[in-house]
């Protein structure tokens, strides 16, 4: 697993969101996007990630921030996270893992003693420009949207 760095360009991207309509990068281009990669709809830590930020989406409003969450759940799945947790923000579904692969968060995990591979827990800011501006990798699923928040207030020009 080798992740992007900073500065380096964020990979283009055309996947399906959780309504089966195709988001492509090529769209958000302009915009500050916060790419946030997690393993799996509507397991616990992934759960409590995606509340904390659905909480704070008007913050992150303010700094003129769009949130976008990407697992290899298949659309129909993030539509009932969605649902359930009346998630504010866009989903997007990397079944073959590709994009993942292409910012570098594919790769061996360990769970209760097994090994096998899957997305790790890492968010990119990226910059209207397109670069990733920043890298969020050291944070809990219940602290990441204060730690993404706590970046944005101190480098906002």
């Amino acid at each position: 697993m080798n992740p992007l760095k900073v500065g380096e360009k964020a990979p283009q991207f055309s996947l399906p969101d959780q309504d089966g309509e195709y988001i492509n990068s090529q769209d958000l281009k302009n915009q500050r996007i916060l790419i946030y990669f997690y393993p799996k709809a509507m397991t616990p830590g992934c759960t409590v990630q995606a509340c904390n930020l659905r909480d704070h989406v008007e913050e992150f409003k303010k700094y003129n921030v769009t949130i976008l969450g990407i697992s290899t759940d298949k659309p129909e799945k993030l539509s009932r996270f969605i649902e359930k947790e009346l998630l504010n923000f866009t989903l997007l579904s990397d079944e073959n893992h590709e994009i993942a692969q292409k910012f570098g968060v594919w790769g061996e995990k360990e769970f209760m003693g097994k090994t096998y591979d899957g997305i790790h827990r890492i968010s990119f800011l990226i910059a209207k420009d397109g670069t990733v501006e920043h890298i969020f990798d050291n944070f809990k699923t219940s602290n990441h949207h204060d730690i993404v928040l706590n970046y944005l207030k101190e480098h906002t020009k």
